[in-house]
Formats: structure tokens, sequence, C-alpha cells
């Protein structure tokens, strides 16, 4: 059986070292603009704080702007549809899909129906499902997996994408300049867009108060997928809803600039229900759950949901940039799947990637929405290890940390292992320090030399100091 860990996973993509040249340049190259647009708005700190306030509003009255966004959306002529899970949201997207005698669908913004599996049901269900952003239609279009939440197609450079556009797309010889690599996809894609009657979307924020659902885009294929067909369906995470449309002044403000460090994105869409003669003539709005329920009633993790996506904790965290996104074996890759994975799979399946962190912080700092990050993954972390305790599976790791809880449990064990230590580190012990911990404790001292223990405990120094002077 295949170890899908991320300890397994990370160790094969260290040694991938075009994919990290890649990983490298390309969030060096985000970093850089997202600080410096950033740095642009006096405000900045404020805008973070009021983001951080407004999701937080919209987290504690979660049912209430849920139940107003339904009937803001039908009032307005869309219909809503709830799914409690990934197989419930399928069989509703594919049911309306097979309702209009769809063959194939269009796709825009769609990380949440890769969190549901949606492409392979539809495959199975005799729908083509066609992705027109262009990172996520190079991941589709070479049979790959995304890597990055923002640039899915991150880990892939120019010359890896000429070749795979001219195995695909059968219009000759191409070069590897952006444009023409461009060019080239969109001559692919406008037939799909011309004559697909189905369009599928994600969304990025829907409002409450209106029920205007948004979707921000720097490509244009959005929009096109969210006018040309005759039906849209919009998949969304029930933590994307905000109260108020005012909301939008911040968010707009905080998501381009922290994601793609543009000022504003070159494609805004908003949509409220539908229009006779103006875009789609139906629309549904599925409400995703899969676990977000089950996170909110974590008074520590429930931050999590405060999250819009815009992945500059990927490109700022030490972890990611030398191991990819692959390693994370989900379509939420970095510091925030390193917390929401886990949530939303298990521990069986992902409890090993709260450790997948080195606790430096940078995530926290740059989040736009100011998600303490580390202090999630170190709650999580705790979580996983007694989910680990729990189903009795005692590995190597397991056993000692038990073992290490009791000696810490009691001043009479402590004491008694600390008296069996410095007999037994006469043996290891060069200078002062143990170079070399031997068997499976070896790990220890592959970077680091671990300190002798000293001649005489703390308690011990401090009760021969103070005897006799009682009274």
């Amino acid at each position: 059986m295949t170890d899908t860990s991320f300890p397994a996973l990370a160790h094969k993509a260290l040694r991938d070292t075009q994919m990290r040249r890649n990983i490298r340049k390309a969030t060096g190259t985000i970093r850089a603009r997202t600080a410096r647009v950033t740095a642009e708005l006096p405000d900045w700190e404020a805008l973070r704080s009021a983001g951080a306030a407004i999701k937080a509003e919209a987290m504690r009255e979660l049912d209430t702007h849920l139940l107003k966004l339904e009937q803001s959306v039908t009032a307005a002529g869309g219909q809503v549809h709830w799914a409690r899970d990934a197989e419930e949201a399928r069989e509703i997207i594919i049911g309306l899909a097979r309702k209009h005698g769809a063959e194939r669908v269009i796709k825009i913004k769609s990380m949440t129906t890769d969190e549901i599996d949606l492409n392979p049901a539809m495959l199975a269900a005799g729908i083509d499902p066609i992705e027109t952003d262009l990172a996520d239609m190079i991941v589709q279009l070479a049979h790959d997996t995304p890597s990055h939440i923002l640039v899915p197609a991150i880990h892939r450079n120019r010359a890896e994408i000429q070749a795979l556009f001219e195995d695909k797309f059968g219009q000759g010889r191409l070069s590897d300049v952006p444009t023409e690599l461009t060019a080239a996809a969109r001559t692919y894609l406008r037939e799909k867009f011309l004559h697909t009657t189905v369009a599928i979307s994600g969304a990025n924020f829907a409002v409450a108060e209106t029920g205007t659902v948004g979707v921000l885009e720097s490509e244009g294929n959005g929009r096109m997928c969210l006018t040309l067909p005759k039906v849209l369906i919009s998949l969304m995470g029930i933590e994307k809803v905000l109260p108020r449309f005012a909301d939008l002044e911040v968010f707009l403000q905080l998501l381009p600039r922290a994601a793609t460090g543009e000022r504003m994105n070159p494609y805004t869409s908003l949509w409220t229900g539908v229009r006779q003669g103006d875009g789609p003539e139906e629309f549904h709005l599925v409400l995703l759950d899969n676990g977000r329920t089950r996170i909110m009633a974590d008074d520590v993790a429930r931050e999590t949901l405060h999250c819009i996506r815009c992945s500059r904790c990927l490109n700022v965290c030490p972890v990611y940039e030398r191991t990819g996104g692959h390693a994370y074996n989900s379509m939420y890759q970095g510091p925030i799947g390193a917390i929401v994975t886990p949530q939303l799979k298990g521990y069986d399946a992902a409890g090993t990637l709260p450790f997948a962190s080195t606790l430096c912080g940078a995530c926290y700092e740059v989040c736009p929405v100011k998600i303490d990050i580390p202090k999630i993954l170190v709650h999580l972390r705790g979580k996983s290890t007694a989910a680990r305790v729990a189903g009795h599976r005692f590995d190597g790791e397991a056993l000692a940390m038990q073992a290490v809880l009791w000696m810490f449990g009691g001043n009479g064990r402590m004491a008694a292992a600390q008296a069996v230590g410095r007999i037994g580190q006469k043996l290891l012990a060069r200078d002062g320090v143990i170079s070399r911990l031997p068997g499976p404790l070896s790990g220890w001292t592959d970077a680091r030399d671990f300190p002798v223990l000293p001649a005489e405990s703390f308690r011990g120094w401090w009760k021969k100091r103070n005897k006799g002077k009682a009274g």
C-alpha cells in the first residue's frame, strides 16, 4: 500500500529539483509583488482587522446569514440547494446537468469541486467537465493534480506547458512565450464557451443581504462561463457568506492584493439571481457543508473558516517552498491546507499535516484576515495524537510519548529517570554533549547535539541548599 502521509510524500518531493526551482521562483515573485502592493495602503492593518471582524461575525451567526442568503437568492429568481456532504453535492450538480441534457460543462474557480471529487463523478455519468481557468486547464490536460491554491500549475515551467499544449491542442509547433501559449489556450477554449449550455463555478463570496454571488479572476475565462451558458451552477462552502453588501468593500481590497499582488482583479463578476435577456436563464447555488459545521464546533479551530483562499500563507511558507503542493495530498496545500484538510478528511487520512510546519509564524503575519494558523496547528497536533492513541495505533513515536508522559507525571518517577539517565549517559557523553544517540533516538542527533544531564538536578540542589533552614 502506498504511503500518502506528508512525511513520505515530502521526502519524494525533495528529490525533484526542477519542481523545487519552479516553486521557489514563482512564490518568490508573488511574495515580492504582494508585499509591495500591500505596503502601499496606509490602512492595510486596519483592513486586516476589519476583514477578521466581519468573518468572525459571519461565523458567529452563520445559520441566520445562510437562511437570509437563501431567501435573497430565491427572491432574485435563483434556486438554492443544501448539500450535507460531498456525495449529496455531486448528486445535486450531476442531476441538474442531466436535467438539461448536458454532455459537457465548462468550469471556473472550481477548487470546491475538487474537494468533492466532482470531475471523476461527472465523467462516470457521461458528462465531460472542461476546466477553463488556465492553470486548472493545464492540470486537467496533464492528468495532474493541483499544487497551489491560487496557481494550481505552479510546479510546471513554461517549457513543460509548451510541450503539453503542442501534444494536446494539435496546433503545430509553439514557442514558450506566454502570449503565444495563452493564445493557443484561447483558441482551444473558444468553441467550448460558445457551444456549452451548462457552467459550474465556485464562489469567492456570497452576500446574505442581497443574494449577490461573486467571483474574482484575472483571465476573463470566468466572465465567459458566468454569462454565456443558459444554466449556471455555483458550488460554495457555507463559510463564504458575508452579512452585508458593504462588506465587499473590505474584501475587494484585501483579496487581490494578498493573492496576486494586484490592486484589483481584472475581472470581478457579481450577479444576483437571474435577469431576462442578461446572462444565464437559470441560476443554482449549492451550499456545501462537508464537515464545516464540525469545524465550527471547535472553539480554537473555528478561525479556519475565515480563510478567503488568497494563498498568501503558501507563498511565505518555508516548508511549502521546499516540498511543493503535492506532498499535502489535498486540494488545499500549505499552512492553510495543513489545518483545513485534517478537519475535513479526518486524522486517519491527514493526521500528519498539522506537523508539516516549523511554527515560524510567517503565515499568521501575512494572513489578510489574521487567522492564527500556528495556534491552530498546535491545537490540531494534540487532536491528531489523541486520535492515534484512541485508535490504538501505537507506533514507536506514540509509545515513546506515552512513556514520557508517564515519567513526567510524578516527581518520584522523574527523579528516578534522571538518576538512570546520568548513569547511562557516561557511555555516550563526550566533552559535555552527546553527539550520537543510539537506535531510533538517533534522529534527534542527526542535526544537533544532545546536552548531557547535569550532575545534580535543580530539585536536589534546592533541597540540599535549604536543608536545616526550616524554623
